[in-house]
């Protein structure tokens, strides 16, 4: 693709796609021509905001634009599949939000039908494009604090939410992990790839979906992660990686760092602080200019967040509702993995 700007494609328009969209526009190489939702005051509401030029009452409107490079779909994770497919189907570049599907099925048969029509597809982990958690990846790469020997990471809402949120609501893909805890995940295995093994605790709702979940993932290198989500208590949202030398320490928002803490034994504590260049902590850019890059480049995967990495994530997401007891409308029941699941329950 030439060097000219690249032209986005909104599919919905709630507060994530409102948040992305503040950000693209604010981009000189990026054009945002068109919006789409199921209603269409909502995308005509939308359009005003942001001053696009076209707005669809339909996605599959949106899906038939060709004056669309690639499509931001940021629908609630429960239609990713639906959204996604819709717009790989007729052509279109698509950068996906996280969740990136319901379930590892949904994920693989997306990126099967993109390599399919050879198109681009990423999941929109804006924290694997932050130019500070890259830079703690290839720290920890290069053996700042040695051998990776446990990874840490929370992130919890204190709510309440009631019954009729779409975090309660299982036909949403509603509960605390894929909205929250694919943060925790996804931290742990942009470290250490893959787990070996996972175990998960959890306190279900009366709808049936996670209020609160516990994992323990484990590595063949004998490295565990501790990973907790929660949409009835506000954690910290920190994060830790602890090794054989040392110990990084990332505070509060994890996922989107002001700065990180390296401390080595008989060292003093070391400081790496954000590139005030970089934009605000909640820029969304750098994953924008990352899906604007690998366009140009012609490339069909981003290597900042791999489909195979995001395949792996789903997997792991899928054991963790696995070990809970989590399913939703219209998934097929999981294979039985051995173990009696009843007693991790505890209904709220």
């Amino acid at each position: 693709m030439a060097e000219q700007s690249v032209r986005w494609g909104i599919l919905a328009t709630g507060g994530i796609a409102a948040a992305f969209t503040a950000d693209l526009v604010d981009l000189p190489d990026a054009e945002v021509v068109a919006v789409a939702s199921r209603s269409q005051a909502s995308a005509d509401a939308f359009a005003e905001r942001f001053g696009i030029p076209r707005a669809y009452g339909d996605w599959d409107a949106l899906a038939q634009d060709g004056d669309i490079d690639v499509v931001y779909v940021a629908t609630p994770h429960s239609a990713h599949r639906a959204a996604t497919g819709l717009c790989l189907e007729a052509g279109h570049n698509v950068l996906c939000e996280k969740a990136f599907t319901l379930n590892a099925r949904e994920a693989e048969e997306l990126v099967a039908l993109a390599k399919a029509r050879g198109s681009f597809l990423m999941e929109a982990m804006w924290m694997y494009c932050n130019p500070l958690i890259r830079r703690l990846k290839t720290m920890v790469d290069d053996g700042a604090v040695g051998e990776v020997r446990h990874v840490q990471a929370d992130f919890g809402l204190a709510g309440p939410f009631p019954p009729a949120h779409r975090l309660r609501d299982p036909a949403q893909g509603g509960g605390a992990l894929l909205d929250l805890g694919v943060y925790p995940v996804s931290f742990a295995q942009l470290l250490l790839g893959e787990p070996s093994d996972v175990t998960a605790r959890a306190t279900l709702s009366a709808e049936g979906v996670d209020l609160q979940t516990g994992a323990l993932l484990s590595w063949d290198s004998g490295a565990l992660g501790s990973l907790h989500c929660s949409i009835v208590g506000g954690t910290a949202t920190s994060a830790s990686v602890t090794g054989s030398g040392g110990r990084i320490d990332v505070p509060s928002g994890f996922f989107f760092p002001d700065r990180f803490v390296l401390h080595r034994d008989g060292r003093d504590p070391q400081e790496f602080t954000a590139d005030p260049a970089d934009g605000p902590r909640s820029s969304l850019r750098h994953e924008a200019a990352e899906v604007m890059r690998a366009l140009r480049a012609g490339e069909t995967q981003s290597p900042l967040v791999p489909l195979d990495g995001t395949l792996a994530v789903m997997r792991t997401l899928d054991a963790v509702r696995d070990r809970i007891g989590v399913r939703y409308p219209g998934e097929a029941p999981a294979e039985d993995s051995g173990e009696d699941l009843a007693p991790e329950l505890t209904p709220a």
